[in-house]
């Protein structure tokens, strides 16, 4: 009985999800075509956060007009909808989340509970 429910309020949050990235992509090309200098700086502020420009081969020219794009559209929708599924309830089953070990192996969690691996 619950299972419906929770694939429905599943349903909800992705739509609402996507309305709110498609809005803030429409919004965010709109500013970078109507300010653009504006909108660099802001982006490369942002990328302090993140220390990107740290690196003098990861120019802003290579990677800022990707910003607000169809393919970042997808990206961030692809991230952010894997994540609404990665959450954990009480009472229901523990969400099978991949992790990266150290080789940089994508695994997910059962398979280290199951004896499958040693280390992270």
């Amino acid at each position: 009985r619950g299972a419906p429910q929770a694939g429905s309020s599943l349903l909800l949050q992705k739509a609402l999800v996507l309305l709110h990235v498609t809005a803030s992509v429409v919004v965010g090309k709109t500013l970078m075509v109507l300010f653009p200098n504006a909108m660099k700086r802001h982006i490369l502020k942002q990328g302090e956060k993140s220390r990107m420009n740290q690196n003098p081969k990861f120019s802003y020219e290579n990677w800022g007009p990707t910003f607000f794009s169809f393919q970042y559209l997808l990206f961030v929708l692809k991230v952010k909808w894997k994540r609404l599924e990665d959450e954990a309830y009480e009472g229901r089953p523990a969400p099978n989340t991949p992790v990266v070990t150290s080789q940089g192996d994508v695994r997910h969690l059962f398979d280290f509970m199951r004896g499958q691996s040693s280390s992270l």
